[in-house]
């Protein structure tokens, strides 16, 4: 077992590996997750399978030169995110990207699949992604073009862009973004239909298929004002807060979306089998990793779910 302090080669232990507790679960886990996904085992002294497992996440995790982290939490000693987090046995490993778990599994598994899990996670970390064979600028391009509003030449661009290299996954979340500008909801949806299952699996196309859901939300959602009003006369009407946070987000609200889900979170995390919590993941992955109002988002959200 690596042991803080120790270094090896490629990268020091204690940079990617630590022991975590209650008090630092916040900071090493859901905050780093924000930058790096972090993989959380969850163990014991006791336990026999650990005592296997754990070496084999630390060997992976080294391997991976970076890409991800790994926390080492006792149970033990943190019996409560155990119980936030439903944790009946160990081990038990989760992961989690962007302030949430988002991949997990429990019990011992093979050497040959806690590589494929760490290397899937590390998968999700997108800050070392090399270049995109000449094609930057006219992403950047059409990219500028859908920001100021000219959604059909940003559209063309994008396609162009999966004419020469149609695995381009940043191109086809921006076609599909571009139908959603243009109202095309239809198209956006026969373009996701006819992707291949790794571009369908790429960020850029999760955004864009969530940026997707949310439009037609925002559609069918009622005038702003009127449900305003209907939350201003009854707080407790979550089916109106709800629908406002929609109407919100669709009318280009984004933080008055968060804070709504946010306070019906407050008020009841269960209503409706979770639906503010799960609309929360769907806006913060539509507005990607880097917005602040969705970095603001995930960390309130973490911190009323894990503290």
């Amino acid at each position: 077992m690596l042991e803080l302090g120790q270094t090896q080669q490629p990268a020091a232990p204690n940079d990617l590996i630590r022991d975590v507790t209650e008090a630092t679960f916040m900071a090493e886990v859901v905050e780093a997750s924000m930058t790096v996904p972090v993989i959380v085992d969850f163990w014991a002294p006791w336990c026999g399978p650990c005592k296997t497992l754990g070496p084999q996440l630390e060997q992976a995790v080294t391997d991976a030169k970076g890409l991800v982290r790994m926390a080492k939490v006792d149970v033990d000693g943190a019996q409560q995110i155990a119980q936030q987090l439903r944790i009946q046995s160990i081990p038990t490993v989760y992961a989690f990207w962007q302030g949430q778990p988002v991949d997990g599994f429990q019990g011992a598994i093979s050497q040959a699949e806690v590589k494929a899990f760490v290397d899937r996670v590390a998968a999700m970390n997108t800050n070392g992604v090399p270049g995109d064979d000449g094609l930057g600028e006219a992403l950047a391009a059409a990219e500028e073009m859908l920001a100021e509003g000219a959604a059909m030449d940003a559209g063309q661009t994008f396609a162009a862009i999966i004419g020469e290299d149609p695995e381009n996954a940043a191109a086809h979340g921006g076609l599909i973004r571009a139908h959603i500008a243009l109202g095309e909801f239809d198209q956006a949806e026969g373009h996701l239909l006819r992707l291949t299952d790794e571009v369908a699996k790429a960020p850029e196309v999760e955004a864009a298929r969530a940026q997707l859901a949310l439009a037609q939300q925002a559609a069918n959602a009622g005038p702003v004002a009127e449900l305003q009003a209907a939350v201003e006369a009854d707080p407790d009407n979550h089916q109106a807060r709800f629908d406002l946070a929609a109407a919100l987000q669709g009318a280009g609200d984004l933080e008055g979306a968060v804070d709504h889900l946010l306070e019906l979170f407050r008020r009841d995390r269960d209503w409706n089998d979770g639906a503010a919590r799960a609309q929360l993941f769907t806006l913060f992955e539509a507005a990607g990793p880097k917005d602040p109002v969705a970095q603001r988002g995930r960390r309130k959200l973490s911190s009323m779910i894990f503290v």
